[in-house]
């Protein structure tokens, strides 16, 4: 996956990640995200990108060891197409803004695992990327992962997340796309 980083994406990625990071305390943002994966379909796409947010800090429904608490992100994901028999794009900028479900292991305990299902709302820089043609460049998206947070002050965490977008039908075709994801945050 990481062999198809071209410089000027990687260079875009890493500009975007020193911009952030200046600025994520002074808006209550309390963690960054690096994340990248594949489309589960063909796997000629591949997606990375970073991504901030905020936890609301509730905890709903505690049972236990466990609870339900929600947080937001928003992020910039790059899709790069590897398949060179491909008549559309190679590249894809993917802008979102997610509100997401976690039910979580309490944080104290030796294995705070946590369960996550969200929605999102998607914007492309472009309708196509590769031989996918998705009609609008506007999408929904679901997502549904698994993870762990770790480290001293549990300011780490890795994440699995099953993706689909989709336009819903509101343009001419619905082909949607599904993406296997990793996601490394930090939390400060």
């Amino acid at each position: 996956m990481l062999n198809r980083l071209t410089l000027p994406a990687a260079l875009c990625v890493l500009v975007t990640a020193l911009l952030l990071a200046p600025t994520a305390r002074a808006l209550a943002l309390d963690k960054v995200s690096f994340t990248f994966g594949t489309e589960d379909d063909r796997g000629e796409v591949g997606s990375y990108g970073l991504s901030t947010g905020w936890d609301w800090d509730v905890q709903w429904f505690k049972t236990g060891q466990w609870y339900l608490t929600t947080y937001s992100e928003f992020g910039l994901n790059v899709w790069k197409n590897d398949d060179s028999n491909s008549s559309g794009n190679d590249t894809l900028v993917n802008g979102y803004v997610m509100q997401a479900l976690r039910w979580q292991r309490d944080l104290s305990t030796t294995l705070p695992v946590f369960i996550d299902v969200g929605s999102s709302l998607n914007v492309y820089s472009d309708s196509e990327i590769g031989n996918q043609d998705f009609s609008i460049p506007f999408a929904f998206g679901t997502q549904f992962g698994a993870g762990i947070r770790f480290g001293p002050a549990r300011e780490y965490q890795i994440l699995y997340r099953f993706q689909h977008q989709s336009n819903a039908g509101l343009g001419d075709d619905n082909p949607g796309i599904q993406f296997h994801l990793i996601s490394l945050t930090y939390r400060f």
